[in-house]
């Protein structure tokens, strides 16, 4: 006779989450290492109670935002190799939808994160209760319904017994590294509560092997002839590098042939600056030397990657008329992009693979070819010495001089996280790596307010190394709330918190397509329309402070790098904050490599936005599809 233990469905559903494991390469990973909890009517009695039930072995955080609660499982899941994450659990109504950004950004990444969102009552005695959304034509929808489109698995709990496979399907997709995302489970609140004699079996330890899909021969062997007879090949590294934990089997690979390798945001680490074969960041936001490589490349290596129109210049880069791509992706959906010869199978084991056939043909590129990205990637250092270069210390910093004063004091056990803005930009062209998980930039969904969560998830994971989260004031302003969790928890983040009166990356674009800049200055009404006049008297450090935090305020590049140094000491949550010289403009690093598509203005009567419009149809017109 099967045993059972009589328990609620939060309770069997928190004791069953406890008992999953991940394994890959020999290291073992719980699955679900902590809940992140902010409670209300629907999940206080369910699953509330059983994180009390179960504090032991479950650990709670306390958020502030909902949204924010998924970037710091995020940021958690990404550190730790996709082998483990958090949960996330919400009540019903506002506290359910705001979830939708952060599950829209863990699936865009494919990174795994568990959404366990309160729901209206499945047996409906009280209809409506409240928050509840009524739909006339539809009784079986509510809010959570909109956290379908951006989930990688979603299923409403109606019965206790749904729980068992619901839970298990769960587990599957966020331990499975082609489907992974945000998982939703959403839960009825008088469900949460309702008792059921569930079998011991649903909470016997599970081990989830994370599997390392094999190349298919007939493919392998494609993709070796496609490289034999490449002169020009280029490599382009994708965050599935990462994921694959493929670093040294890329490193390998590119040392043997000696394949220059460019980088994509998400991609950027898989190998160090200094590496010989690196040659920078690729696309709009990418070096002059990896772009000029992708403009004659007759043989473009994705690995990993999913050529977002940032790294394909909006289908403008790749300009060799003779040009093919070779797609090693997980995924089949990304290995088959652009017409590619796909090469579906995990990134390691394939690029070792790949090297040792190589090797043996004695395949490398002409040295000539190496001279030419190795002088080019030279030349472009020293624009990035002359960014980080401040000749006069006693004045405010431009933002490339800030990034050059964190580069000064970090080493590879530094963590810096970004996502959106000016800073991404900078990084991408400017930022020495020196660790394969030194770089943790959020750019498939570039979400403003993901950094200071995430890099409080990035700390829980990594606790020993210094986690610093880079923000504009614009991002800032969207979610500084999480300091307040930092600073309860003792989450030693540092926040270095960039001053430049706006949406300075934004500012800039609407210029560029005659847009004049317009509402993207931090500033009072002129009394024209525009937000042109004095800026905002803000104080950014002081709600800083305000929230808990410790700020050290630099006025000068001198001020800055004492701060950043006594920060990066710090064992507390510690915020150096700046404003930098330049207001009104972008940055002052590097312009844009490669164009990048935002649709102009057909038709104007100001001659921005004329101007904009024919340099936009001369860019559109050399764009290409890959078929």
């Amino acid at each position: 006779m099967t045993s059972t233990t009589r328990l609620t469905v939060a309770q069997a559903l928190v004791r069953f989450l406890t008992a999953q494991h991940t394994e890959r390469d020999g290291e073992r990973r719980r699955l679900i290492s902590a809940t992140w909890g902010i409670f209300g009517h629907g999940n206080v009695a369910g699953i509330g109670q059983a994180l009390v039930e179960y504090a032991a072995d479950m650990p709670y955080h306390q958020g502030r935002n909902e949204q924010a609660m998924v970037h710091a499982a995020v940021g958690y899941a990404r550190q730790s190799g996709r082998l483990s994450t958090h949960a996330v659990t919400t009540s019903i109504g506002p506290g359910a939808t705001n979830l939708v950004t952060g599950a829209a950004l863990a699936t865009v990444n494919r990174l795994p994160v568990l959404l366990l969102p309160g729901d209206v009552f499945a047996a409906r005695p009280a209809d409506p209760v409240l928050q509840q959304l009524e739909v006339p034509y539809a009784g079986d929808v509510s809010v959570n319904d909109s956290l379908r489109p951006v989930s990688r698995y979603f299923d409403r709990i109606t019965r206790p017994e749904a729980l068992m496979p619901s839970a298990l399907q769960a587990v599957r997709v966020l331990t499975d590294p082609v489907e992974t995302g945000a998982v939703t489970l959403a839960l009825p609140q008088d469900v949460q509560a309702e008792a059921y004699d569930w079998p011991e079996e649903f909470f016997a330890e599970r081990v989830w092997t994370v599997r390392r899909p094999q190349a298919d021969p007939a493919e392998l062997a494609a993709a070796v002839g496609a490289v034999r007879v490449a002169r020009r090949p280029l490599v382009i590294a994708g965050g599935g590098v990462h994921h694959s934990r493929a670093e040294a089997a890329l490193a390998a690979f590119a040392e043997a042939t000696r394949v220059p390798v460019a980088v994509t945001q998400a991609g950027k680490g898989a190998l160090r600056w200094d590496h010989p074969q690196d040659v920078g960041g690729v696309g709009h936001t990418g070096t002059a030397t990896a772009d000029e490589l992708a403009r004659t490349a007759d043989l473009v290596i994705g690995v990993g990657t999913r050529y977002t129109d940032f790294t394909t210049a909006s289908g403008t880069l790749f300009e060799n008329p003779d040009v093919r791509f070779l797609n090693l992706n997980i995924a089949a959906f990304d290995g088959h992009k652009l017409a590619g010869l796909p090469l579906v199978a995990d990134a390691r084991d394939t690029l070792r693979a790949l090297t040792g056939t190589l090797t043996e043909h004695g395949y490398r590129v002409a040295d000539s070819y190496v001279a030419e990205y190795t002088e080019d990637k030279e030349r472009w250092e020293q624009r990035v010495d002359a960014c980080y270069e401040a000749e006069e210390p006693d004045i405010r910093p431009t933002q490339p001089q800030v990034l050059g004063a964190l580069d000064e004091i970090v080493d590879e056990s530094d963590i810096v996280v970004n996502a959106a803005g000016s800073l991404p930009g900078d990084l991408h062209k400017l930022w020495r790596t020196r660790s394969r998980d030194q770089y943790h930039l959020e750019y498939g969904y570039s979400c403003m307010g993901y950094e200071i969560p995430a890099a409080i998830g990035v700390k829980l994971a990594a606790p020993d190394r210094p986690v610093w989260a880079l923000v504009g004031d614009g991002t800032y302003l969207m979610m500084p709330t999480e300091i307040v969790t930092a600073v309860q928890e003792g989450v030693a983040i540092k926040l270095l918190l960039v001053q430049n009166h706006g949406y300075a990356s934004i500012g800039g674009l609407s210029e560029s397509v005659g847009g004049e800049r317009f509402g993207t200055a931090y500033r009072f009404p002129a009394g024209d329309g525009t937000h042109t006049g004095a800026p905002l008297p803000v104080d950014l450090a002081a709600n800083a402070a305000s929230l808990g935090m410790r700020v050290l305020r630099a006025k000068t590049v001198r001020d800055l790098r004492a701060a950043l140094a006594e920060a990066r000491a710090a064992d507390t949550p510690t915020c150096v904050y700046v404003e930098t010289q330049t207001a009104d403009t972008v940055s002052g690093a590097p312009p844009a490599q490669a164009w990048w598509d935002v649709p102009v203005a057909e038709t104007a009567t100001r001659s921005s936005a004329v101007k904009a419009r024919e340099l936009y149809e001369r860019q559109v017109s050399t764009r290409r599809r890959h078929l």
